[in-house]
């Protein structure tokens, strides 16, 4: 299961890749004579109430939503660990106001701030400007979890046997950080972005669903996703459903590649 889901990831990531090479229309190329067209030749998936080619906005979205929810995971794997090593001071002043930090972020309710943010931006955003706004701010928002796991695990190595004996060695600082303490972290800082790519994915979706995601005329699984809320596109239109098909495929294969081989402890 964990090869299969290694290849269906890897077939995903290299459409997103690739999609504005594999699209035969543009994203937000409109055929007006073709409305709401059924799947057939010209288009494999049909066309939208505007007469943009589903399958094409399929493989844009694709590319969007597969290839940035990462971007923003590695930002904020890479915030958490600059506020770790703060957050594990021995200075209790430092250590408690890092914390102190964490906790407010995390009970900060990120969905209000995302709706703020929107209503000032005019109706006429850049669609460039929205996917920073929407991932940018997913980045900035998730660091605070994988700050308290790392703060943790450095506090937990501060006081391993290694590393008291490399300072009684009188090897530099930078020198047991870098390459004795992080070969440690990594194994972390991994797990953490696994965890965070496909939550990320899931927040696109759902920001998408309440128009706060990625601006029209980008394409996203989550503005894709718009069409659901309609039962009778749903039921005349039922290609629709493929972004939906392919988020659950991805999410499973996420799982199954997180998950430990058997007989692993």
């Amino acid at each position: 299961m964990r090869r299969v889901a290694a290849v269906i990831l890897l077939l995903v990531v290299l459409t997103a890749a690739l999609g504005p090479l594999l699209a035969p229309h543009g994203y937000n190329e409109e055929f007006r004579e073709s409305l709401n067209a059924p799947p057939g030749g010209r288009f494999p998936m049909g066309t939208d109430d505007t007469g943009r080619d589903r399958f094409s906005r399929l493989l844009y979205g694709t590319g969007v939503s597969v290839l940035l929810a990462p971007t923003a995971a590695a930002v904020s794997i890479v915030l958490a660990l600059v506020f770790a090593v703060p957050g594990a001071s021995r200075v209790p002043l430092v250590s408690a106001a890092v914390s102190g930090l964490t906790t407010i972020c995390l009970s900060l309710p990120w969905i209000f701030l995302f709706i703020i943010l929107r209503a000032k931006l005019p109706l006429n955003t850049q669609p460039a400007q929205s996917v920073l706004l929407t991932f940018g701010l997913m980045g900035v928002a998730g660091w605070a979890w994988p700050a308290r796991v790392f703060t943790a695990a450095i506090r937990e190595l501060r006081q391993s046997g290694w590393i008291l004996q490399g300072y009684a060695a009188g090897l530099p600082l930078r020198r047991i950080l870098l390459v004795h303490g992080w070969p440690h972290l990594r194994a972390i800082a991994s797990a953490q972005f696994r965890i965070l790519v496909p939550a990320y994915i899931l927040s696109e979706a759902s920001l998408g669903l309440l128009g706060l995601g990625v601006a029209e005329p980008l394409p996203s699984w989550g503005s894709l996703l718009k069409d659901l809320q309609h039962p009778a596109v749903v039921h005349d239109n039922p290609w629709v459903l493929a972004p939906l098909g392919l988020l659950i495929l991805v999410m499973i294969s996420l799982e199954a590649l997180q998950s430990a081989p058997e007989g692993a402890i």
